[in-house]
């Protein structure tokens, strides 16, 4: 017998629609900070009681009258959005008023609140259907105490499909520490079971907090770079190309926006784009699970965006280790279209590309050395470990003369590299070589070790990035037991390969740098074994650099230093190992104790 399609009690669609927008512990915890935030809150106590299935939310916002405090829990009440026209300026973590209302059947919800100019407070309790059942004045300091008790008490299936507790907690750690990064001027105190949890403090940027969250890293080892970015508008009106940057006073230096063709909106809403990236050479991960994308203060999934991220950090890091980056776009709320999911955490942001193009541009900013990008604070540990060895040493091997022998081949070696909109007044200067291996280099903030192979990889790398030239080879090269495999790679990287006799075959083209090599035979087998033409160009890179154990004249030095200091991504070579040490002006005043007054230090 078929059942006939009859319409769902209200009471169950009530239900269903309330899970949707809670659906955990996190949730709840996400959808009152969120309304902490939206009340203008700097100071968010959070209380969890796990077992109790309880959470307590206090805030210093802006609080509530009576009259709002009384309708802030029925269905679809808000004081953020008026009109459907509303649903597409959105300028608010929260607007559709279905977090109280959902609270209010799914758990016993009790709110305090007080507002800024009342003199006295109020306390709420809720019915089920979010009206309020019992009202009293009492003593409460400006803000907003919301209480949550018994979680799905009455709909037992829920709970038992959670997750351990264990794990809740996890997912609630996670969802304050996201909700942290994207307002960092905001102090968050959690509490579990009346025990302090964890704090996280207030910075100026999400700089300031990454490193309370990743404890591994330090503020040194990220950069920050704000890029005010004028807003894409398709309608009438006269056309500009380009977009102005502005350089914020923590941007290292001018960036240069993508130039791009739109409408500008006379007096129109300013976006920014806001980048903290973790330098490649102090910092990365073994998943890419800190690559991070914000919108407009909250945190969402942009797959675009994160692989945007991920291939402007290409060949700057180890194989297989990720960036530690986080990126918060704030767009004009006519861009973004945040009505998706529930959660909000989906959305659609108009202009991708355009924001993809900044992106890139800004970490390739980053990235760049200069006078301005270099930190000021030292790699402590590495710093120390570096004092170490020179106090069990005793010296070290330096030459500031030009050795006598060829000098022909180093001088090859270092070419000159294609003029490039980047290329900035050298401030690295040479002053030795050190076991013929590192260079020891002065900068306005004190100095460093640069191992001279692996910078000048990096320079013939990003050459053969923007030039990958095949010339012929005359004579060819003959190899042999070449497998079918390894003639297939080669025809793949567009070399010219034919069979030569028994088991040989003539190689007839080659890259330029490997042509008048000596081991440009050898070369040519390994870039038989495989991988795509950017391996190719990082093996060929690797391999015409200048080796270790090389001595170098204090110009060829300087040459060098010039080239390496001009690239993209200087900080690393193609495999991810970093150039250079840092010995800051910083440290070594702290070791040699240029602080001490000389006369107590000795006593007088």
């Amino acid at each position: 017998m078929k059942s006939g399609i009859l319409p769902l009690p209200t009471e169950v669609v009530h239900l269903i629609a309330a899970g949707e927008v809670i659906d955990s512990l996190a949730a709840v915890v996400r959808e009152l900070a969120e309304n902490s935030l939206d009340a203008g809150a700097t100071r968010v106590v959070i209380y969890l009681y796990p077992q109790q299935w309880r959470v307590r939310i206090a805030d210093n916002g802006c609080g509530m009258d009576l009259e709002n405090l009384q309708a802030c829990a029925t269905a679809h009440s808000t004081s953020k959005i008026r009109s459907c026209e509303d649903l597409w300026q959105v300028t608010s973590l929260g607007f559709r008023g279905e977090a109280l209302h959902s609270l209010a059947q799914l758990a016993e919800l009790e709110i305090f609140s007080r507002a800024a100019e009342a003199g006295e407070g109020w306390r709420v309790r809720y019915s089920d259907r979010g009206e309020p059942i019992k009202t009293e004045t009492v003593a409460i300091a400006p803000g907003t105490v919301v209480t949550v008790s018994n979680l799905f008490a009455t709909w037992a299936e829920r709970r038992q499909g959670m997750p351990s507790l264990s794990q809740q907690m996890r997912a609630i750690q996670n969802t304050i520490q996201q909700i942290a990064l994207c307002h960092p001027h905001v102090t968050w105190q959690v509490w579990q079971d009346d025990r302090e949890w964890f704090t996280l403090s207030p910075g100026a940027t999400t700089q300031h907090l990454i490193p309370q969250i990743l404890r591994q890293v330090s503020l040194s080892d990220l950069q920050y770079l704000k890029v005010e970015v004028a807003t894409p508008f398709e309608g009438a009106g006269s056309r500009e190309q380009g977009a102005g940057g502005k350089r914020a006073e923590e941007a290292t230096t001018n960036y240069q926006l993508p130039i791009t063709s739109y409408q500008l909106i006379p007096n129109s809403h300013h976006s920014s784009l806001q980048l903290v990236l973790g330098l490649p050479d102090r910092c990365h991960r073994h998943r890419p699970d800190w690559v991070r994308v914000a919108v407009n203060g909250r945190m969402v999934k942009f797959a675009e965006l994160e692989q945007t991220i991920l291939s402007a950090m290409t060949r700057t890091l180890p194989r297989d280790r990720y960036p530690v980056c986080f990126l918060h776009l704030k767009v004009a709320p006519w861009q973004i279209d945040w009505n998706r999911q529930p959660a909000k955490t989906e959305i659609y942001l108009h202009h991708l590309s355009h924001w993809q193009e900044h992106t890139a541009g800004a970490i390739e900013q980053i990235l760049r050395l200069n006078s301005h990008s270099v930190s000021d604070s030292a790699h402590h540990t590495r710093v120390t470990q570096l004092i170490k060895v020179a106090e069990e040493k005793g010296v070290y091997s330096t030459s500031r003369e030009i050795e006598q022998g060829d000098k022909s081949q180093v001088t090859s070696q270092l070419y000159t590299p294609h003029p490039t909109p980047h290329t900035l007044h050298p401030f690295l200067k040479a002053i030795a070589q050190v076991h013929n291996m590192y260079i020891l280099v002065e900068h306005p903030g004190g100095m460093w070790l640069v191992e001279q192979h692996i910078a000048h990889e990096r320079v013939l790398y990003e050459q053969l990035c923007d030039r990958w030239q095949l010339v012929p080879l005359e004579p060819p090269v003959i190899l042999n037991h070449l497998s079918l495999a390894q003639i297939a790679q080669l025809q793949r990287l567009n070399l010219e390969v034919e069979p030569f006799g028994d088991r040989l075959w003539a190689v007839r083209s080659a890259p330029a740098m490997l042509v008048q090599r000596d081991d440009c035979a050898d070369a040519l087998v390994e870039l038989s074994l495989g991988g795509d033409l950017q391996a190719a160009q990082v093996a060929t890179a690797c391999r015409c650099a200048i080796r270790n154990g090389t001595s170098l004249s204090l110009e060829e030095m300087q040459t060098l230093l010039n080239q390496w200091q001009r690239t993209r991504n200087p900080r690393t070579c193609p495999h991810g190992r970093p150039i250079y040490l840092s010995l800051e002006e910083s440290a070594l005043s702290r070791f040699f104790r240029r602080h001490w007054v000389i006369g107590k230090s000795h006593g007088i």
